[in-house]
């Protein structure tokens, strides 16, 4: 179904425009990173539109909706800034569960949802399939750190500065804006324009402030 054209909508196909002209057939991964309550989980869902208004098949996952328990968090340390940036997510359920079945293709299932973090609690898999011609739109925290960006065919970043402790870390080690193919200013998101790429800047000083500040702002532990 064809899209209302607004501001947004005309400029999320540009985007799409951009990055199908270099992907090609197959199976194929966005990973959309940015700052906590960036809009990140809303430019999924409405690029996805986008790609879907094309005729394409379209699915969307979450990183929040694949954490590690509070309980299996709680084995990496006190609750801190720094254990949620390095531990949170858990990186192997992503992996095992939807990134790599999704990349094989053909029969293989995936999930796009194992966890509910609001409740704490895994949820009952429900698995899905698709065609060898796909496109998962993925968002969350951390999607750009360097362990798992090879995994992603598409970056794209949210333009923004970390104010959340955990996302100054991140952001310190590895800045997203600095390594995404696309970065996306949302300060208007109703009409969101294109950021420089490699926008990343030092407003946030070096990395040692970062954990500077991270460490002052530790919440006590559980």
């Amino acid at each position: 179904m064809r899209l209302v054209t607004t501001p947004r909508v005309a400029f999320l196909r540009e985007v799409a425009d951009e990055f199908l002209s270099r992907t090609g057939r197959g199976r194929v991964i966005v990973a959309i990173d940015g700052p906590l309550r960036s809009g990140k989980t809303q430019l999924g869902d409405d690029l996805a539109d986008v790609l879907r208004e094309r005729g394409l098949a379209v699915f969307r996952a979450s990183v929040e909706d694949f954490h590690r328990s509070r309980e299996a968090q709680a084995e990496y340390g006190p609750d801190t800034p720094e254990r949620y940036w390095r531990y949170g997510i858990d990186e192997s359920l992503l992996e095992r569960t939807l990134v790599a079945p999704f990349r094989m293709a053909g029969s293989t299932a995936f999930v796009t949802r194992g966890f509910d973090l609001a409740r704490d609690a895994w949820v009952e898999p429900k698995w899905r399939t698709g065609p060898a011609d796909a496109i998962l739109v993925l968002d969350g925290r951390f999607l750009l750190r360097e362990r798992l960006r090879e995994r992603w065919d598409v970056e794209l970043a949210v333009d923004g500065d970390p104010v959340d402790p955990a996302d100054r870390l991140a952001y310190a080690s590895s800045d997203p804006r600095a390594v995404a193919s696309i970065v996306v200013d949302l300060a208007d998101p109703a009409h969101p324009r294109r950021a420089p790429d490699g926008s990343g800047g030092d407003d946030d000083g070096p990395a040692e402030e970062a954990w500077a500040d991270a460490a002052a702002e530790r919440p006590d532990a559980d």
